[in-house]
């Protein structure tokens, strides 16, 4: 069985021979004894699906091939049958996670803890070893003449934009350390903005539409490296740490829950397979996570109303 996409690039290596039959064969032992979703298991029944998804943070080739790269790596790991299903939003991830037409998704930490909160069973898999200590970066426009500081006061005054509504390190943490530094942060001229992704708010300050805004550090580093952060764009600040991106797997396919942990948290970064999806991630591994990671994220976003 294999993954299907919209999009097909170039498949990556699958992970060692041994850990892959360890997984395959434990995969293939819980699917026949709890059967597929709807139908019996016989002899003519085909792997079961798994659809997985999540949040559109960045632009949409980017989430493609990443979680295309997944979709081929666990199909090939655990002999299941994987669709990547993109969403419109945030908002969309939630919902579908919630009515089970998604099964498993990459969430950020906000819109992990509201679909889990909302859809009884739910549980986190696993995060990167990078999600304990998550970072965003507040950016400003070359022409507000502000230097780096970590005086976040002086942002006040400008026309800013977040990331998503509902983004965990491209809205709700960036507004609660605004809120700590005494800004307050729904009070920015003509309100703040909001981008819907990480790469929007780069685009919309780089244009002038803005003249700050905050998206998550991984997805600056990364676009600087590229070369794709246009002059204009300064950084301004970095946050504190926070807990962040996680898998969140529904009570639907709650079977899977041990072998999806072993496959990501078996992931090596010395392994060819392993390596190409682990660098998609900007991760150098995958670590177990549970929901008690996430009690400050929902503290937070219970305090910013975003939670309720």
């Amino acid at each position: 069985m294999g993954s299907r996409r919209a999009l097909r690039s170039g498949s990556p290596e699958i992970p060692s021979p041994s850990r892959r039959a360890f997984l395959a064969g434990t995969a293939l032992a819980l699917a026949t004894a709890a059967c597929g979703r709807s139908s019996p298991v016989t002899s003519a029944t085909p792997a079961r699906t798994l659809t997985i998804g999540a949040i559109p943070d960045q632009d949409p080739e980017v989430l493609q091939r990443l979680h295309g790269t997944v979709a081929d790596a666990v199909s090939a790991a655990l002999d299941l049958d994987v669709v990547y299903t993109p969403v419109t939003d945030y908002g969309a991830a939630v919902s579908l996670f919630r009515t089970g037409d998604l099964d498993l998704v990459w969430f950020g930490g906000l819109t992990g803890v509201q679909a889990r909160l909302q859809t009884p069973g739910a549980q986190p898999i696993a995060q990167r070893d990078i999600d304990a200590d998550f970072h965003s970066v507040f950016v400003v426009h070359a022409s507000t003449g502000l230097a780096p500081s970590d005086d976040l006061r002086p942002l006040a005054p400008l026309r800013f934009t977040y990331g998503s509504e509902t983004s965990t390190s491209g809205r709700l943490m960036p507004a609660w350390f605004l809120q700590q530094a005494g800004v307050d942060p729904q009070g920015f001229p003509g309100g703040p903005g909001f981008s819907g992704s990480h790469d929007a708010t780069l685009q919309l300050v780089a244009s002038g539409s803005y003249q700050a805004g905050v998206l998550n550090e991984q997805v600056w580093s990364s676009r600087s490296q590229e070369g794709a952060v246009d002059p204009a764009v300064v950084r301004y600040a970095r946050t504190p740490g926070y807990p962040d991106y996680h898998w969140l797997l529904g009570p639907q396919a709650a079977d899977l829950a041990d072998p999806l942990r072993a496959y990501f948290t078996g992931l090596r970064a010395d392994d060819p397979g392993d390596a190409a999806v682990l660098d998609l991630f900007g991760a150098g591994s995958f670590v177990p996570a549970a929901a008690a990671d996430y009690d400050r994220i929902e503290e937070i976003g219970r305090s910013l109303g975003l939670v309720t």
